[in-house]
């Protein structure tokens, strides 16, 4: 079993989001194979179908000033930041033909970082009975947030590697007034080589999703087949 992969690099929050919707309906009329979408936006604030924008602590002129957006979208979840040094993932997955339930793959989504996080950097990290997402003691390191639309995932997950932790001050991440927020560079104490990151959390991503290998897909190559 084989798994698309889409390398955006950094891309706005808004045409990543475009890309989603077109790869989503891609997938649920079976032209496409399952995707996982890999990026980096610029600093943004997203606010899932629970959010609370009393979670918002900066005012609109204060993230404008910051170069900072706000979207309102469909996934689960309450607020959430994305920013350099993040790996966000968006798997494009279709949950009726590999008969997974979202928990099942939430926990899997979860499984991924927590054997990253153990086995590349000697980080040990695990599940909170209370929230989704990996963490580290009591602070987040992986945060995930998805919807699904006609048994087909979209939005995903947020992976602090070297990202600026103060950024999150501006936010109550996922709700939660009382965890904090970590990264791998935090954690290590050292800048982490990001384009490697990526690839592991690629590699890992198949293995605990039982995909034998991957085909990485080009932008241009899908626009001229529409």
């Amino acid at each position: 079993m084989k798994i698309n992969i889409l390398f955006l690099g950094r891309c706005e929050y808004e045409k990543a989001l475009e890309i989603q919707y077109d790869f989503l309906k891609k997938r649920q009329n079976q032209e496409i194979g399952d995707t996982l979408i890999l990026v980096e936006h610029p600093s943004v604030i997203t606010l899932g179908r629970r959010a609370e924008k009393a979670h918002i602590l900066g005012s609109e002129e204060f993230l404008k000033d910051k170069g900072t957006k706000l979207f309102q979208i469909n996934r689960g979840g309450d607020v959430t930041y994305h920013g350099d040094g993040q790996i966000v993932g968006y798997p494009i997955f279709d949950l009726k033909n590999s008969r997974i339930g979202i928990r099942n793959f939430v926990s899997n989504l979860e499984e991924v970082f927590i054997n990253i996080l153990k086995e590349e950097y000697n980080i040990i990290a695990g599940r909170d009975a209370e929230h989704t997402g990996v963490w580290v003691d009591d602070k987040k390191i992986v945060a995930i947030g998805l919807a699904v639309k006609r048994g087909v995932t979209m939005h995903g997950f947020a992976f602090n590697v070297n990202t600026n932790l103060d950024h999150f001050k501006w936010i109550i991440p996922c709700g939660i007034s009382d965890r904090g927020v970590t990264s791998v560079q935090n954690i290590v104490g050292r800048a982490i080589d990001f384009k490697h990151a990526n690839k592991l959390v690629l590699d890992y991503f198949c293995e605990t999703f039982n995909y034998e290998n991957y085909e990485e897909i080009h932008l241009n190559k899908l626009v001229s087949e529409k």
